[in-house]
């Protein structure tokens, strides 16, 4: 048996189970924020459009790291980019649970910058590690969408 049809096995039939995790880890400090947050007031006034982008773009993007939806053949080119997607999701994610603890303790703008751009660096990332072009596209238009909103939401954070 080869390196990659060991990487392959067991994660690459219909579920990536690297991504769920990774998605369910990037979900937590979002979900502690919902319920410490609750009732918090949005100030962006950006259009409907934009708002729905950022969705399209946020769901894409976390349904394409979980599913294989055999639209297209995805993978790792070699052992080596498997260990770079490991090391990469970990960095990426550790980096997001720390700007987020910091961010319990006082929101300012470079934060809430900071927690748009991580999780569009980590989706964008997973989708060129994997050759999985599609992903690629729902992260840019995550990214673009997200970090828009935010650095529009976060002028009224000081």
């Amino acid at each position: 048996m080869e390196a990659n049809e060991i990487i392959c096995s067991g994660c690459w039939n219909w579920i990536n189970l690297f991504g769920l995790i990774t998605i369910v880890l990037i979900l937590v400090p979002n979900i502690i924020y919902a319920v410490k947050f609750r009732g918090k007031e949005k100030k962006c006034n950006c259009c409907r459009s934009m708002y729905m982008l950022e969705q399209i773009g946020r769901y894409g993007s976390m349904f394409l790291m979980v599913f294989n939806i055999g639209i297209a053949e995805f993978g790792f080119a070699s052992a080596q980019h498997f260990v770079a997607y490991l090391i990469a999701n970990a960095t990426i994610l550790l980096a997001y649970f720390i700007v987020y603890a910091l961010y319990f303790r006082q929101q300012t703008n470079w934060k809430s910058m900071a927690l748009a751009i991580i999780p569009s660096c980590l989706f964008l990332i997973d989708g060129i590690l994997l050759r999985h072009y599609l992903l690629v596209s729902f992260a840019i238009i995550f990214a673009l969408a997200h970090i828009c909103i935010t650095r529009k939401d976060s002028c009224s954070v000081q």
